[in-house]
């Protein structure tokens, strides 16, 4: 096999395999009995402890994951027209399940739920905002991002460049450096701007993908946006951890009576209250910094000002060592937000680290309910967008739990 095929061979242990056989894409270090010749950030074939081919990846010594697989066929061949084919199926998929105007500002490469490990793209309407995060997708991320506006260009899509977002630290776990700016296309100009508009749900944002948190905006909420805003009407609406206020001005665009948006920085409460301005909705909506966690116990000691919650916390854990701690300060906010709300409420609570797996979620929510002497009516359990797939097998992919209650 080795002398057919111009990859080095890596071996992995009967539970690396019996990993990769049950759709997992990595080898973890202590899986890979033997890289021999592999080079960082290049091709291998992987194979069982009885020599059986599992699949081509890239391989890298230097981060805990050694093989990221691409393909499971021994017959790719990896050249631009396979990555072309690739980036095809996934824009493909992404016009299918968002249509022609969620597309327009949607993830358009969804790392491994794509087959393209480590690999993250966002288009904000003509700007593509990228986040290489394996050493082989920075081996070959020119062609990736050629690619990418060639093949969306020729489907009439206005595309201006490519913005590298690679401004974290888990790219120094792979042996990369940080950074951050304009990818230059082949024989094009590097464009000037640093933020661009986009409409979601009817709701115009700015965008700074050179300064905003990981690519500049939150895509994956925007159809939970849309079933908060349709509970809104008439509400009293407290949006914590607001960011730059996208729940909020859903809700307040949803007909809320008012709405406060909370964040602890300044930074994002600013750009909030700028959306609502610029949307007309600063009339119904203000803008609040503060720390949730102190905010929530001061509110419940005063009278009942809010009968819609929304908590949209960042990730309190990522890492499975951090998960009990981080479920600690999920079920604090969701107790007081319960202990808030007046029968009949409503709330909606959510988590984005995968490691907050949904069992988890759903056992903390039960145990603040007890401990809160509320009961929950469930109106909805929902995920992130379909522009960001779940990969069955794949459970890094299965990251955002949503859920919609009344208190009664």
């Amino acid at each position: 096999m080795k002398a057919e095929r111009p990859y080095e061979q890596v071996h992995i242990t009967a539970k690396g395999e019996a990993a990769l056989v049950g759709g997992h894409p990595w080898a973890y270090e202590g899986e890979v009995t033997g890289g021999g010749a592999a080079v960082d950030g290049e091709l291998v074939d992987v194979l069982g402890p009885k020599g059986a081919y599992l699949g081509t990846g890239f391989y890298n010594s230097h981060s805990r994951i050694r093989v990221r697989l691409l393909s499971r066929n021994a017959n790719d061949r990896f050249d631009e027209a396979f990555w072309r084919r690739r980036i095809q199926y996934a824009w493909s998929y992404r016009k299918t399940v968002m249509g022609p105007a969620d597309s327009r500002c949607c993830r358009v490469i969804f790392g491994e739920a794509d087959q393209f490990p480590g690999l993250t793209v966002d288009r904000f309407e003509s700007v593509l905002v990228a986040q290489v995060l394996s050493l082989g997708m920075e081996r070959i991320k020119g062609l990736l991002f050629r690619l990418l506006a060639e093949v969306l260009r020729e489907d009439g899509q206005e595309i201006v460049g490519v913005y590298e977002r690679n401004d974290v630290a888990i790219r120094e776990l792979e042996g990369m450096e940080q950074g951050k700016g304009w990818y230059p296309l082949p024989g094009e100009p590097v464009p000037a701007c640093h933020s661009v508009d986009i409409t979601e749900n009817g709701i115009v944002y700015t965008v700074d993908f050179v300064n905003g948190q990981k690519t500049g905006f939150f895509l994956d909420q925007k159809y939970n946006r849309q079933a908060v805003a349709r509970l809104a009407a008439g509400r009293t609406v407290l949006d914590c951890f607001t960011h730059t206020g996208s729940f909020a001005l859903n809700a307040a665009r949803g007909g809320a009576a008012r709405v406060t948006a909370v964040d602890v920085s300044e930074y994002a409460v600013a750009c909030a209250r700028e959306n609502a301005r610029r949307n007309g909705l600063d009339g119904v909506m203000d803008c609040l910094c503060a720390n949730v966690f102190d905010l929530l116990p001061r509110l419940v000691e005063q009278p009942r000002q809010y009968d819609f919650i929304i908590l949209d916390p960042p990730a309190f854990t990522k890492s499975r060592k951090t998960t009990a701690s981080a479920m600690t300060g999920y079920k604090e906010i969701n107790y007081r937000a319960m202990k808030l709300l007046p029968r009949g409420g409503y709330l909606a609570t959510c988590s984005c680290s995968h490691f907050a797996t949904e069992e988890l979620f759903v056992k903390m929510l039960r145990s603040a309910a007890r401990d809160a002497g509320v009961q929950l009516r469930q109106i909805e359990a929902r995920q992130q967008s379909a522009d960001h797939p779940i990969l069955w097998g794949v459970e890094e992919t299965n990251y955002l739990k949503f859920f919609l209650f009344q208190v009664v």
